[in-house]
């Protein structure tokens, strides 16, 4: 039997989450749910979708690998599309510095944040990053999740920047999960430049940027616009010279102060602004204006004990809206999906639907993958996830806990829970 062919067959509800592009505003609660549903994947690409009967009247199930998904729900796979999750050493004081009272700009002061993560990854050996980014994608796949976006940004130097790519250009190699490069050299600003945050764009983009763009380390160029960090005019110069080079942006926008990242964001044409906690009226609507994907981070806000981004105006007012876990070691070391999924709508004012939605077809467009993944389309990426209870709703209900029972990359059964124990 070839790897990558499966039928799945007898599902209480295949929900679809049907589309080749982002969803925006009350779109967003349409999952397209087929009742008793099938899906039919060839060679690792999904090749028919519809109901069990006639599916099965049109296929001969012996040729294929064949799972009964009788009272369980079937998914498109997770996309969570802004991770952290290569780095050295860990942050748990910090944690402990906030449950305190501390404030995160205060911990920066103190030789936390940023800083604190880019000495353990400059500390660490390819193949410690290695080992410990395989554990990290293999709990972000009992998730879930098939397809993750992860950063650079703890070097702030030209090695360990190229490290952490290099890092995951390998993972992408050996893991079965798709992992989404984004260069995010403009993390923080090093010691050695501070007071000369101009020059340091410079180095990035004279000294870092072509490195990249011609190893093709990087699909994706990050900044973090914030006071403090950099500037408006600083990440205008950066994302611009990027995008000069063919790079595709994201932003870090107006998460802890009200700067204009997301009307920055809307002007450069970014696939994504992320954060935006405190983005304006005028940056969310021009967000929705120009199709920019507004990812956010509810785990963040969760762990800093921060307000939380405005979801239900920013899908009110049209936005497509993606959710993403953020994980990194300090402002937000979870992979949890369903806790994500939990505090958008339990503290977000997000259906249980446009939360689905924002991490499958909107997490897809949020890393330029929509046309490929985010959804249970024909000639899609067979990336499909069987949860153990009969309905997508069971996702937040049971809070905080995976539902997920058996995870499919590209055709091939890559997670089984049933398997994880066995007398």
């Amino acid at each position: 039997m070839n790897e990558g062919n499966i039928i799945i067959k007898n599902a209480s509800e295949l929900v679809t989450c049907s589309g080749f592009k982002a969803k925006k505003g009350s779109e967003m609660n349409n999952l397209h749910i087929i009742e008793d549903g099938a899906v039919v994947i060839e060679d690792g690409i999904i090749k028919a979708v519809g109901k069990t009967a006639q599916i099965l009247d049109e296929i001969d199930e012996n040729k294929y690998e064949v799972i009964d998904a009788s009272n369980k729900s079937v998914l498109p796979g997770f996309v969570d599309s802004h991770t952290h999750f290569i780095f050295g050493g860990y942050r748990a004081e910090e944690f402990n510095w906030r449950l305190s009272g501390m404030q995160y700009m205060e911990i920066m002061k103190k030789g936390g944040g940023i800083i604190n993560s880019v000495r353990g990854t400059k500390e660490a050996t390819r193949e410690e990053l290695i080992e410990e980014g395989l554990k990290r994608l293999n709990s972000m796949m009992t998730f879930g999740v098939t397809t993750v976006e992860g950063k650079s940004g703890y070097g702030l130097d030209y090695e360990t920047e190229i490290k952490q790519l290099e890092v995951m250009k390998e993972l992408n190699k050996i893991h079965p999960l798709d992992i989404v490069k984004t260069f995010l050299g403009a993390h923080a600003v090093p010691e050695e430049y501070k007071g000369r945050e101009n020059e340091f764009i410079d180095f990035i983009i004279d000294r870092v940027l072509p490195e990249i763009k011609e190893r093709n380390l990087a699909e994706f160029c990050d900044i973090f616009c914030e006071k403090n960090v950099f500037s408006v005019e600083q990440s205008r110069r950066l994302l611009s010279k990027a995008k000069e080079m063919g790079m595709k942006l994201k932003i870090h926008a107006d998460e802890i102060v009200q700067l204009g990242g997301a009307e920055l964001a809307a002007e450069l044409g970014a696939v994504s602004a992320d954060h935006l906690l405190q983005a304006s009226d005028e940056g969310i609507k021009k967000l929705a204006e120009k199709d920019v994907v507004a990812t956010l981070l509810p785990g963040t806000a969760f762990s800093l004990k921060e307000d939380y981004a405005r979801a239900r105006y920013m899908i009110d007012s049209g936005c497509a809206v993606a959710l993403a876990t953020d994980f990194n070691p300090g402002s937000c070391f979870t992979e949890s999906i369903p806790l994500i999924i939990a505090l958008a709508t339990l503290y977000m004012n997000m259906t249980t639907e446009e939360a689905i939605t924002a991490l499958t077809i909107n997490g897809a467009a949020a890393v330029s993958r929509a046309d490929e993944i985010g959804s249970i389309d024909v000639g899609k990426k067979g990336d499909i996830v069987i949860h153990e209870f009969p309905s997508y709703k069971y996702i937040p209900y049971h809070i905080g806990v995976s539902t997920v029972e058996k995870v499919i990359k590209n055709g091939i059964l890559v997670y089984d829970k049933c398997k994880v124990f066995e007398k």
